[in-house]
C-alpha cells in the first residue's frame, strides 16, 4: 500500500511538471513575435531536460499504477489515456515548433493553444477522480 501511495504521489508531481512545461511552451510560442535566440535556447533546454523526462515519468508511473490497480479494462482509463496521448501530442507539436525556431528565425507556428492542453488535463483528472463506469 505504501509503494502505491508513493508511486501515485510521484505520478502527480510528474504530471504537474509535465503539464506546466507544455503550457509554458504553448504560451511562449504564442507570445513570441520576433524570435529572441537566447529565450528560445533557454526554453528548448527546459523542454529537453525537464518537460520531456517528466512526460516519460507520467507514462511510466501511470502505466505502473494502472497495472497495480488492474484497471486496463476500465473504460475511464482508456478514455483518460486518450486525453494523456492528446497532451503528449501537444507536447510533441510544441517541441517540434520550438526546435524549428532555433534552426531559423523565420520558422512559423504558434504551437498548441494552452487552453486546449488545460481542457484535456481537466478531463483526464475528472476521469481519474470520478472513475465512471
Amino acid at each position: 500500500m505504501i509503494a502505491y501511495t508513493v508511486l501515485k504521489a510521484a505520478h502527480v508531481v510528474a504530471v504537474l511538471v509535465f503539464v506546466s512545461g507544455v503550457v509554458a511552451t504553448s504560451l511562449f510560442l504564442a507570445s513570441m513575435r520576433t524570435p529572441e535566440p537566447h529565450a528560445i535556447s533557454a526554453m528548448k533546454r527546459w523542454d529537453t531536460r525537464v518537460t520531456t523526462p517528466a512526460m516519460l515519468l507520467v507514462w511510466a508511473l501511470g502505466l505502473t499504477l494502472a497495472m497495480m490497480g488492474h484497471w486496463f479494462a476500465s473504460p475511464w482509463l482508456i478514455a483518460k489515456m486518450a486525453f494523456v496521448a492528446l497532451i503528449s501530442a501537444a507536447h510533441g507539436v510544441n517541441s517540434g515548433r520550438l526546435h524549428r525556431r532555433t534552426e531559423t528565425a523565420r520558422a512559423s507556428g504558434r504551437g498548441v493553444h494552452a487552453a486546449l492542453v488545460l481542457a484535456a488535463v481537466a478531463v483526464a483528472v475528472l476521469l481519474v477522480v470520478i472513475k465512471p463506469t
